[in-house]
């Protein structure tokens, strides 16, 4: 299939119900690119094609992606006899005996896995690139970050080698990559995608689960397939009124919408970004949309440090059933100093701390959650800058307070929604001088994808992206 890399996941699987393709050739089409651009993008780090291979050749659940190649991120997110390494040396040695919850609805949504998408060590950094797996890089320019954590993912959707694949999102780790290599990108609501019964991680909150794909409608569909709650959830998310895929459909109607280049420290944004959410909050009042200069007015500072305790806390957790698994502490060259320091101040942290953390963030998402009470969709930035060069935000060789003094500088929109678990958007509408994508990130209320996949279509359609291509492609 010459043209495979055209088609989005729904496109691709039309093809096959027609019995235009069959799913062993649209394996075959995915493995051929990924053994064409791996060598340059480093974006796929585990090849399952035999495993592959056996499920194309077999009988397929009649899912709404039926036959089309998929990717899973290599991290928190277990397949059947496949390595899980997280990113870390530590963890190279761990092999999934089952399927995740998530990974049962993927297959059910006919997806085929053909392997695993680089990620830096336990998601921490908002770029992919680590010691055990190596930089992933951006389809757009090799010598720039694809994002992350889930780099590796978007990578590889940019790069035409899958019109889709699984990431997660903790604190922008969906949005950014998507941002990084103009995708679309949705961090979903809290809850809305199961991540029982295997995970412990996400118990603080944050984290999420979806997908980087090219279309809107490709997002709407899988979250149609796998977002609803297993039974006996005990936090499932407000229902949907009807499928997501209907929504993309829709007109969005008059919105309110807010939009500010605000950010943490009050220090301005790389000008082209300026510009670009400038032309964006226009294009919304040239479509008819209630469109205001306002920010959320709350407090940055306050909320990012309000979550430190727990944040670390829980992750000194979750690497405490790792090490509980492995059988060992990790040795002192198996984990990245920026890790190490997250795990130290993890095991520093006494109950009372945990217990203000969670309550001072509880309170302070009140007033983000608050800040919607009038407006539907909140326009802002997801990143500060341009996508970096590879080796500007080194977790291996910069000491970690540099490290998370330029993601702040890089990355400082997308946390709060994560804390409030509020549904979060990247769309690829502009690009810098030297054609980088540049992301924009639409925020509803909560429980409110809807509105979003209602937008994202119309901006879609208004401003498309389609027909732009990366230099590593297809």
């Amino acid at each position: 299939m010459d043209d495979y890399s055209d088609y989005d996941g729904l496109g691709l699987a039309a093809l096959v119900a027609t019995k235009q393709v069959t799913p062993a050739e649209l394996v075959e089409a995915a493995i051929e690119r990924i053994e064409r651009h791996n060598p340059t993008l480093n974006a796929v780090v585990f090849k399952g094609y035999d495993d592959a291979r056996r499920q194309a050749a077999g009988a397929l659940p009649e899912g709404p992606f039926k036959g089309v190649p998929f990717l899973i991120k290599d991290l928190a997110m277990p397949v059947a006899g496949w390595p899980r390494t997280s990113g870390s040396k530590f963890a190279k040695g761990v092999v999934d005996a089952a399927d995740g919850g998530l990974t049962a609805r993927y297959r059910a949504a006919g997806v085929v896995p053909l392997g695993k998408t680089n990620t830096p060590e336990y998601g921490i950094t908002g770029t992919t690139e680590s010691a055990l797996l190596g930089p992933c890089r951006n389809p757009w320019n090799p010598n720039h970050i694809a994002g992350g954590s889930s780099g590796g993912s978007a990578s590889a959707v940019a790069a035409g080698i899958v019109p889709m694949a699984h990431a997660s999102d903790g604190l922008g780790s969906i949005r950014i990559p998507a941002a990084c290599c103009g995708l679309v990108g949705l961090k979903v609501t809290r809850d809305r995608n199961p991540n029982l019964p295997d995970g412990y991680d996400y118990a603080l909150g944050n984290v999420v689960d979806h997908v980087v794909s090219r279309t809107v409608r490709d997002s709407a569909a899988m979250l149609d397939a796998t977002g609803w709650p297993e039974p006996g959830s005990p936090y499932p998310a407000p229902p949907k009124a009807r499928p997501y895929l209907e929504e993309v459909q829709a007109s969005p109607g008059k919105l309110r919408i807010a939009w500010s280049w605000e950010t943490p420290n009050g220090r301005p944004i790389h000008e082209e970004v300026q510009a670009a959410l400038e032309a964006t909050a226009a294009l919304l009042k040239g479509l008819g949309h209630a469109v205001v200069e306002r920010g959320l007015g709350i407090d940055y500072r306050a909320l990012y440090a309000s979550r430190g305790p727990a944040g670390a806390a829980n992750f000194a957790a979750g690497m405490g059933r790792l090490i509980d698994q492995v059988g060992r502490e990790p040795e002192p060259d198996e984990l990245e100093p920026l890790t190490w320091a997250a795990l130290k101040a993890g095991r520093r942290q006494t109950g009372d701390a945990v217990m203000r953390s969670l309550q001072e963030t509880r309170m302070l998402n009140r007033a983000t959650l608050a800040a919607f009470e009038d407006i539907d969709v909140y326009l802002c930035p997801v990143m500060g800058e341009p996508p970096p060069e590879i080796g500007f935000i080194d977790a291996v060789g910069l000491e970690p307070k540099e490290v998370n003094r330029r993601q702040g500088r890089v990355f400082p929109y997308t946390p709060p929604f994560n804390f409030s678990g509020q549904p979060s958007l990247s769309l690829p509408l502009a690009q810098s001088k030297a054609g980088l994508p540049i992301g924009m990130m639409f925020t509803a209320k909560y429980a409110d994808e809807a509105t979003l996949f209602r937008l994202a279509a119309q901006l879609e359609t208004e401003a498309p992206w389609k027909a732009r291509r990366p230099q590593v492609w297809g």
